[in-house]
């Protein structure tokens, strides 16, 4: 079982990455992830099936529609979606899944956390790429320490 860090790290070293669960309103924290991630050169895919476009950019109705395929999948959903998103990534062979929270409940599904086990997928549970990324603002850094200090991080995954 990877701890968090070699969880991360791997996560962060896909240059292609799907969001699930953009939105078209641009303060959602998906939107925020989506925008950080294609501001810092990864190759990234909005995917919501309500949406044609986000950001600017084209928006897929699901995985499988994204020519190519991803590496990573940040799940960025209502719970009760995280386990279909998880399915879904088990069908297309995405092998790195994060279920994106910061002090709710965000997107944290045991069902989800299930699939991604048994399918053999590394899920981290919780937190934000953002808090990971080098050069993350104050603000996640900030969040990143008091998770952790609160325990509400994985240490492994």
């Amino acid at each position: 079982m990877p701890s968090l860090r070699e969880a991360v790290d791997d996560f962060l070293a896909q240059k292609r990455i799907a969001v699930a669960g953009v939105s078209r309103s641009p303060s959602e924290a998906a939107n925020l992830i989506y925008k950080t991630l294609r501001q810092r050169d990864y190759e990234v895919f909005a995917v919501n099936p309500n949406a044609g476009e986000v950001e600017g950019d084209r928006c897929y109705p699901d995985l499988k529609s994204i020519p190519g395929g991803v590496g990573a999948v940040v799940i960025a959903t209502a719970p009760a979606v995280a386990e279909s998103v998880a399915r879904e990534c088990a069908e297309q062979g995405v092998s790195r899944v994060w279920m994106h929270r910061s002090f709710g409940q965000g997107s944290v599904s045991a069902e989800a956390g299930e699939v991604c086990r048994a399918a053999g997928i590394t899920g981290i549970a919780g937190g934000c790429p953002m808090m990971f990324l080098p050069g993350a603002d104050l603000g996640h850094r900030c969040m990143r320490w008091v998770l952790g200090l609160t325990g509400r991080l994985p240490k492994e995954v």
